[in-house]
């Protein structure tokens, strides 16, 4: 089911103003706090008014200003899992997830209350408060909710966020499986955590200042982040601005390096990621350079070493139990044409 977003809307000197589309699968949105993820998703919902634009789900409008459509929230049939959860303190677990089924004669809402109530596993907590429940309980309490009234769209907003670091990873693949197990339209998954989105999400969409950057396959947008802010987003950490773009090859700072990139006028920098430089004994023919070390800050069980070539300063991360051994043995960096990628 095909999701149309593209809206416009002025918040002082803010401006959301995202364009995409969507048709299947689970899709992270993803950027720094502050860019428009969650009002992108409160938009959808129609918990926000955008300024002009339009927004679809399979050919059902539910917003468009030229022809002054605006579907009511609970007409929307989209589901919205806010950060905190937003239960109802004041009503068990049985309660909140009844809320939404007003409609239902009093069987059916008990049959299909109770079918959900057992698919997120919350058998026997029915009559709890949500104070009473620990943070992962109160997250499936909050997704059964949504998913009881059957929604077109689900939309996610940080559900992770709340947890605590043990318990996240979990959690994450229990989500993971009701939401596979339960539904199949468009989920829309709202994180700042570049390993969150990989894990959990199909395709991947980059927020900057309000905008949506770069769209696509989860693997292609790490890989290969098309500007400077994406890579920035994704995790990049060796980014250098382009001084000279020759036939195959660039040249950032002197350093002279080969790309099996098509390079356009309009490319103005080269990144590499830090697990794609390569420490080696050999001197390769192209991109492989002496290198000064700088320093080592190690993690539990990896190492970000810090050289120079050039005067260009490069992260690489290697395993942390081998990186006596790799430096001692291996006098060169080499940057493999194939990983280097050129950005606007």
């Amino acid at each position: 089911m095909m999701l149309e977003v593209k809206i416009n809307k002025a918040f002082g000197n803010f401006n959301l103003n995202v364009d995409f589309r969507v048709e299947k699968g689970i899709i992270g949105i993803l950027g720094p706090s502050g860019c428009g993820k969650s009002l992108t998703l409160q938009a959808i919902a129609g918990l926000l008014k955008p300024d002009k634009g339009k927004i679809a789900i399979g050919g059902r409008t539910l917003f468009d200003t030229e022809n002054n459509t605006n579907v009511p929230t609970r007409k929307r049939k989209v589901g919205y899992v806010f950060q905190n959860y937003a239960l109802f303190p004041h009503l068990t677990v049985l309660e909140n997830v009844n809320f939404g089924l007003e409609h239902l004669s009093k069987q059916e809402k008990k049959e299909k209350v109770a079918a959900i109530i057992n698919t997120v596993q919350l058998q026997g907590l029915e009559n709890r408060f949500p104070i009473q429940l620990s943070g992962g309980q109160q997250q499936r309490v909050a997704l059964a909710r949504t998913l009881v009234t059957e929604p077109e769209i689900l939309l996610l907003d940080e559900p992770f966020s709340a947890l605590d670091q043990h318990v996240k990873k979990r959690l994450e693949l229990e989500l993971l499986d009701i939401i596979k197990q339960n539904f199949t339209g468009v989920v829309l998954f709202v994180t700042h955590n570049i390993e969150e989105a990989y894990r959990l999400c199909d395709y991947i969409c980059l927020y900057d200042k309000g905008t949506n950057i770069q769209f696509g396959e989860k693997s292609e947008v790490l890989q290969r982040p098309t500007s400077k802010a994406s890579a920035q987003i994704v995790g990049c950490e060796n980014i250098f601005e382009i001084n000279q773009a020759e036939k195959s090859s660039i040249v950032a700072n002197g350093l002279k390096l080969q790309v099996n990139s098509v390079i356009q006028t309009e490319k103005k920098y080269v990144g590499i990621h830090s697990h794609d430089a390569i420490f080696t004994s050999n001197k390769y023919e192209d991109n492989t350079y002496q290198y000064k070390l700088n320093s080592i800050v190690n993690s539990i069980d990896r190492s970000i070493v810090s050289v120079s070539i050039n005067e260009l300063d490069f992260k690489v991360n290697v395993p942390k139990s081998q990186v006596t051994k790799i430096l001692n043995e291996n006098s060169y960096l080499y940057l493999p044409p194939d990983k280097l990628f050129l950005m606007h």
